[in-house]
Order: structure tokens, then C-alpha cells, then sequence
């Protein structure tokens, strides 16, 4: 007898899309970054210290523009914290972010946002929000995902 495959929850298929997102960012890819992305006029995403960019054609120049200055990037994530409502979820986490341009590297703690809507079956990140931190959390004990 056959066994069927088990099926994703919500949040696990938010969670593979979130690692995604992430594995965009330590490989420097605009092309799995695009894969992320909902290509809408609506998406919004917010980097430290950077306006507000609205609308797909700005969120891509963003990350062209930061994958093009950075020479590696490493972003481990901790913490998650994924809510689903419908076709509409969000994922906090922290992020340990290390970069690595020319003849210099920097490292950060940031908090961030990312939520997530489900379109045809797919869940497609819609904003990004990250704020750097001055010191961690008090609790920062949740798995790594």
C-alpha cells in the first residue's frame, strides 16, 4: 500500500518561502530574489536607513543595487515567529546579518518583517521591513529555521 506524501501546513509552506527569501540573499541572486517576489505596483519594502520603496520595479532595483556592492553575504536567521490569516501571513524574525564589500565586512543584528500573500497556491512576498538593532532581544531561544 502506497503512502501519500504529507501535505504542508500554512505555516511551514510560509516558513520554506521565507527560507527562500533568505537563501536569495546569502547567494546574491536577483533571479531567485524575483522568484520571491509578488511583481506588483503595491509591494513595499523597507532596508535600514533606506525610504520606502513601493512597487516591484523599485524593490528589484534596491536588491540589484545591494547584491551589486556586496561580494558575500551571510544571513542566519533566528527566532521566527509565522501567523497565518487566510491568505495573508507575516514572519518575524532576527536576522544575524554579515557582509562582506572590497576590503571590509560589517556585521548586524536587525529585526524584520516579512509578510507573505498567497496567490494561485503560492505564497509570494509582498513587504520586507528591517530595523537594526542595538543589542538582542532578552529571549532569542526559539529554533533556527
Amino acid at each position: 500500500m502506497a503512502v501519500s506524501p504529507r501535505l504542508l501546513t500554512d505555516e511551514e509552506e510560509v516558513l520554506t518561502a521565507n527560507r527562500t527569501f533568505y537563501a536569495a540573499l546569502h547567494s546574491l541572486n536577483i533571479s531567485l530574489m524575483a522568484q520571491v517576489w509578488l511583481h506588483d505596483d503595491w509591494v513595499k519594502c523597507l532596508h535600514p536607513g533606506w525610504d520606502l520603496l513601493m512597487g516591484w520595479e523599485e524593490v528589484r532595483g534596491s536588491w540589484e543595487e545591494i547584491f551589486q556592492s556586496t561580494e558575500q553575504m551571510m544571513v542566519s536567521i533566528s527566532r521566527p515567529l509565522v501567523h497565518v490569516a487566510g491568505d495573508v501571513a507575516w514572519v518575524s524574525c532576527l536576522e544575524n546579518v554579515t557582509t562582506a564589500n572590497q576590503n571590509d565586512f560589517s556585521s548586524a543584528l536587525v529585526e524584520a518583517t516579512n509578510i507573505f500573500l498567497r496567490r494561485q497556491g503560492r505564497w509570494f512576498l509582498v513587504h520586507h521591513h528591517a530595523t537594526p538593532l542595538a543589542e538582542p532581544p532578552p529571549e532569542t531561544s526559539a529554533p533556527v529555521q
